[in-house]
């Protein structure tokens, strides 16, 4: 069976048309009350936008008050401007090879074949909340909207390693995707995992989304998912895998995406970073959907607080909310638990006693102790931000 998602005239027409419209001050009217132009890309729904080539699209934080991010929704983020916009899965294959027994052509119908494993899991840009920094860095402006929750679906990494045969000696393996440096000077985007790693049993290729394939600006027709670990590692339109018997040093992870070499990832704000190592595992977080930022409320009627926590892959232990700026803590009631790569819902229910503006505040901590900080950590790529965040809201 063929799918063809849209054609690259339907992507380059609306990549175009918002383009001209940013350049001409002409965008539509439907924006966020902080300014944030919304923008639609074919199998999209109105998302804010970063940029248009290579599209940098954000989730509105509206559809976090679900479990499940809807596929529609689910940000998007590509680094090169030639990404794939039409795919025959007819003709797509998965070439596996390098220090191997010997050198495969997987198509769909092969990888279905495979077992199919399912997690939900959390995907997140590395520079989510980037916008929050302080002093600002440069890069995407995300806000806290670069992130969903998803189940995937697809056969598991290491028995897609299995078919070609791992020599022994290997260290990484390196992956590629359909996307492409727009000139020979650019570095094409590829990613490794140390080979420990890619054998886990919780890594997979996924070629479904919540039941369905993927978006063809989230991945179509398959990516890899690495659980727990921020979404640069998550190669999108899957095409190359390599095993290597030396370590991968190409621009991705040799130069981008790398962190300060120490427990927290951080420096103090403003210095510069001396030692480096690739952004890994995912910090614990958690947020505030509702209420949202500036909402008024009625004074001694009943509230609903409720939100979102998650960690890098130990589940959420437990999330404490404070209504009065961090001066006391009490502890919210947990959702349904999805496993432990998946955001849990927090609800807690409070009844403001008199009008006046107040600070909500919300602090998870996962199964091994870790949890959040409530002064901001920094780093100059803007990487990792997980600080206790603050809602206000106006009692009347």
């Amino acid at each position: 069976m063929v799918y063809k998602r849209f054609t690259r005239r339907d992507f380059l027409k609306t990549a175009g048309a918002i383009t001209a419209m940013a350049a001409t001050g002409s965008f539509p009217t439907n924006i966020f009350a902080d300014g944030k132009r919304l923008a639609k890309f074919p199998e999209k729904t109105d998302m804010i936008l970063l940029t248009s080539r290579p599209p940098q699209l954000e989730t509105p934080l509206h559809y976090f008050k679900e479990m499940i991010t809807p596929n529609d929704a689910v940000f998007v983020r590509w680094h090169l401007a030639n990404i794939p916009t039409s795919v025959n899965v007819a003709q797509w294959r998965l070439k596996v090879g390098g220090n191997t027994e010997k050198q495969v052509e997987l198509s769909m119908d092969d990888l279905k074949k495979l077992e199919k494993v399912s997690h939900t899991a959390v995907i997140q840009c590395s520079g989510n909340s980037r916008s929050f920094f302080d002093p600002r860095v440069p890069g995407g402006q995300w806000g806290n909207g670069a992130m969903g929750n998803v189940t995937w679906a697809g056969a598991r990494l290491r028995d897609v390693l299995a078919m070609a045969g791992v020599k022994a000696g290997s260290v990484d393996v390196a992956f590629n995707g359909l996307d492409g440096p727009p000139l020979p000077s650019v570095p094409d985007f590829e990613k490794s995992l140390h080979i420990d790693q890619a054998m886990d049993d919780d890594i997979i290729i996924a070629y479904e989304m919540n039941g369905t394939y993927l978006p063809m600006l989230n991945g179509f027709p398959a990516r890899l998912v690495v659980p727990g670990w921020y979404a640069t590692y998550w190669v999108k339109s899957l095409s190359d895998i390599t095993v290597r018997d030396k370590p991968f040093d190409g621009f991705w992870m040799k130069s981008a995406y790398r962190i300060p070499d120490n427990p927290c990832g951080c420096i103090p704000p403003g210095s510069a970073q001396k030692t480096s190592i690739p952004i890994n595992r995912m910090t614990t977080r958690s947020l505030i959907v509702d209420p949202s930022e500036g909402s008024s409320i009625a004074a001694n009627k009943p509230v609903e607080i409720t939100g979102i926590a998650f960690s890098g892959g130990y589940g959420i232990r437990d999330v404490l909310i404070s209504a009065d700026g961090g001066n006391s803590w009490k502890e919210a009631r947990l959702g349904p638990d999805k496993g432990r790569y998946s955001w849990k819902q927090f609800f807690f229910s409070w009844r403001p006693a008199k009008p006046g503006k107040y600070t909500l505040m919300s602090r998870a901590t996962d199964n091994i102790g870790e949890s959040q900080p409530l002064d901001s950590l920094w780093n100059p790529a803007g990487f990792m931000r997980n600080k206790i965040e603050k809602v206000e809201v106006v009692v009347k």
